[in-house]
This record gives structure tokens, sequence and C-alpha cells, in this order.
């Protein structure tokens, strides 16, 4: 089931439930030593995919200036390859078109994660860059123009 919070509609138990496996996988599983929680989870409306009280799916969604940023997208390892990361970008997309739809649309994308992105429409906007060791792009969503 898909549920859209925002920081205040998150209960103790959510909020733990992300941040327990956001670390993991960006912290622990990536090696990346670096301040996990952040004030943008004050702000950021957050996505999440649940089943029988586990996450499936995460990203939080932003406006940041003039951008609205798509970040901490994951799905855990356990649940991979069974569709949900696409799911996951799917409904991100839509509920950004609906609620911010003039609003450039960006992600920061690992390396190795450029072809899933391009899929759906982004196209690298950035130079390759290393942000804790691991390549990463920054990428815009390209909307394509009606005919």
């Amino acid at each position: 089931m898909w549920q859209y919070k925002h920081f205040q509609e998150l209960s103790a138990h959510d909020f733990h439930q992300i941040i327990k496996e956001r670390t993991k996988t960006f912290v622990v599983e990536q090696g990346c030593a670096y301040q996990e929680v952040d004030d943008i989870d004050l702000k950021a409306l957050h996505l999440i995919k649940t089943q029988k009280d586990s996450i499936n799916a995460y990203a939080r969604i932003y406006k940041d200036n003039y951008k609205v940023k798509v970040g901490r997208v994951f799905v855990p390892k356990e649940h991979r390859n069974q569709g949900h990361g696409q799911e996951l970008i799917k409904t991100a997309l839509d509920y950004v078109a609906c609620h911010y739809p003039n609003s450039e649309v960006t992600v920061q994308s690992e390396a190795l994660l450029k072809g899933f992105y391009e899929k759906f429409g982004f196209k690298v906007s950035s130079e390759l860059y290393y942000d804790y060791n691991l390549g990463h792009y920054d990428m815009k969503l390209v909307k394509k123009v009606p005919a």
C-alpha cells in the first residue's frame, strides 16, 4: 500500500522504520558515513510503500527553490528486482505532475542507476562526480511537449 505523508503525519513508528531502512541502505550497505537524518525530512513528502509492516520502497519529494527533488530513493535489498523501484518512480512522478505541474524535477542518481532513471525521461545534467566515493550524476526530467 502506498502512503503519502508529510513529516507531521508520520508516527514515531513510521519515522523509525524509514530512518532504519535509509540508514541500512545508504550508510551501512553503501558504506557512506554522513548525516542521514537532515532538516529536509521536516519539509518533505515521504512516499512509502509498505506491506505487512515492512517498507518495500521509499522516496522523499520536496521543493527546493523552483525545483522539485526526488531523493533518498531506495528499495530494501530483500525487496529488489520485484518491480518496486519502477513503481516507486512512476508513483513519485505522478504525484509531482499533479502537485507541481510546472516545476523542474531532478534526481541525484548513482552512476550505475543512470539507465534506470533515463527510462522515465530523466537526462544527465552534470558531469560525473563522486559523493562518498560513489559516482553520481545530477539528472533532470525532460518533459515531453505535446504534438
